[in-house]
């Protein structure tokens, strides 16, 4: 599944032209033109990458930057920042602040598309997961898609595979019912009832584990982390 950037812009004409741009490379995309919507999607849907405008109204883009850097499951999240030329100082800030990269408007669409795909390469490079993961009793062999505990296969779903390994992906983050529905079903604006559906894998996930259930940690109200 193609990554999802979330866009952080205020001004309708670039929001369109990033959608457009973005869906046509196959990326996924979520906007608000609110820097408190912001990082309130940062928590609810996760995204892989973040373009993120200085000049928002209330809350601006450092302040966004800033609450993006303090949230945990967060932290690591690529943010590419889009300045006008007037806010070199600002630039300076955010790129200390902790974003990635950044763009002074206007800019080329071409351009700002390759600069994603070269920081989303170094990201999944870095997070690229071993070719067989064992933790105690779990051994976890993503190349053959094969799972044992104490050397017995357990037999799992494609949807309860995929549940487990973007859990032991997200190393130690928090990962939410809405990113998971999102991530494995393709669900977006979760409700209950689809929520419930991630719940109810994580049960059965738990059972087949068994003793290697331990390693799956409920975060009440929220999601699920892999320990």
């Amino acid at each position: 599944m193609k990554e999802k950037i979330l866009i952080v812009e205020d001004e309708k004409d670039i929001v369109k032209m990033l959608e457009y741009n973005l869906k046509k490379e196959g990326f996924r995309t979520v906007a608000t033109g609110n820097g408190e919507d912001a990082l309130d999607l940062v928590k609810r849907k996760q995204p892989d990458l973040i373009i993120l405008d200085l000049m928002l109204p209330g809350m601006d883009g450092l302040e966004v930057c800033k609450g993006v850097r303090k949230e945990n499951t967060a932290v690591y999240i690529p943010i590419i920042m889009l300045t006008a030329k007037s806010q070199e100082p600002d630039k300076i800030v955010g790129l200390e602040l902790g974003a990635d990269d950044y763009m002074t408007k206007p800019f080329s669409p071409r351009e700002l598309i390759a600069r994603i795909k070269a920081i989303l390469r170094r990201v999944n490079k870095k997070e690229k997961l071993p070719e067989i993961l064992k933790i105690g009793e779990l051994s976890v062999d993503f190349s053959k898609i094969r799972v044992t505990v104490n050397n017995k296969l357990v037999e799992l779903t494609a949807k309860e595979f995929e549940l487990l390994k973007a859990l032991i992906k997200a190393k130690g983050r928090v990962l939410s019912r809405d990113y998971l529905l999102d991530a494995i079903w393709g669900v977006d604006n979760a409700m209950e009832i689809q929520t419930r559906t991630v719940d109810v894998h994580i049960q059965t996930l738990r059972k087949k584990l068994k003793g290697g259930a331990e390693h799956i940690v409920t975060v009440k109200n929220y999601g699920y982390r892999f320990e």
